[in-house]
């Protein structure tokens, strides 16, 4: 079965520290485009627009996952049991989480601008197909990728990098999300914040943004697997439409490449301390 996600770098990684790339994908399947009520372009909202080429860019010896599908296809940052009952015939009723509720589950429903994405509701197997084709495999990937250098540096970094739309009074342009403490040990994210600062962006901690499912399923800082969510103001490396790579991209992936580097050092500096931090 063909995988729906690139793969860069070696499955045993060659670094503590292993790049996610899960919203970016921009290869829209016939079946998704037949399905849509709303224009095609209305799902670029849903997007983190060229974040992989920015990834992409940064990367060195990383071992880098890049979803090619669409977050309107699955998004891979929602746990499976994120099913909209409003849309998919397969959902659970009972406690909603605040994600479906608004339209963002696993599947998203719906966007603020948009409104409703779909002509039809989906069916039980249709979405268990996607989770069984494309979720999963994502995840088992990654998950595979962090034991081994878990077991190569005796501690493993997740970086999760994402892109944001600027959010409003636009002094915060880096969102670190560690799910407020719970994802990893604390000195990641201080080296972070200490890379970060030199380039003169507004930096937050968890605010609006702590972090997802994969954040929450992969990390374990009490095994030595930390995991930090990364979200970048798409103004910093997109033109003025947020469209295409604008001139911010090349500061933008130096300041990529510097946290990557940072966390590195921190992994390898004492791994042993860290895991059990």
């Amino acid at each position: 079965m063909k995988r729906s996600f690139d793969l860069h770098g070696a499955e045993t990684p060659d670094s503590p520290v292993v790049l996610s790339v899960p919203h970016a994908g921009r290869d829209y399947p016939l079946e998704l485009r037949a399905s849509l009520r709303a224009p095609l372009g209305a799902l670029v909202a849903l997007e983190d627009r060229c974040v992989d080429e920015l990834a992409l860019a940064a990367r060195g010896e990383e071992t880098l996952l890049v979803q090619r599908l669409p977050r309107a296809w699955i998004d891979l940052n929602r746990g499976e049991h994120e099913r909209d009952p409003r849309l998919d015939d397969g959902a659970a009723s009972g406690h909603l989480t605040a994600k479906v509720r608004s339209g963002l589950g696993i599947v998203p429903r719906r966007t603020a601008l948009a409104g409703d994405l779909w002509r039809r509701r989906l069916g039980a197997d249709e979405v268990e197909r996607r989770i069984a084709c494309d979720h999963r495999p994502y995840h088992a990937a990654l998950g595979t990728a962090l034991a081994a250098a878990r077991a190569r540096f005796g501690v493993a970094v997740l970086l999760d990098v994402h892109s944001m739309p600027p959010l409003i009074g636009g002094k915060t342009q880096i969102v670190v999300g560690d799910r407020f403490g719970k994802a990893a040990a604390a000195r990641f994210v201080h080296r972070i914040e200490a890379e970060v600062a030199p380039f003169g962006r507004g930096l937050a901690l968890n605010a609006p943004y702590p972090g997802g499912h994969i954040l929450e399923r992969h990390s374990r800082p009490a095994a030595g697997i930390h995991g930090i969510q990364l979200e970048f103001d798409r103004t910093l490396y997109l033109d003025r439409a947020l469209d295409a790579l604008g001139t911010g991209f090349d500061a933008t992936v130096a300041m990529l490449r510097a946290v990557i580097d940072a966390l590195a050092d921190e992994a390898l500096a004492a791994p042993s301390a860290l895991a059990a931090e």
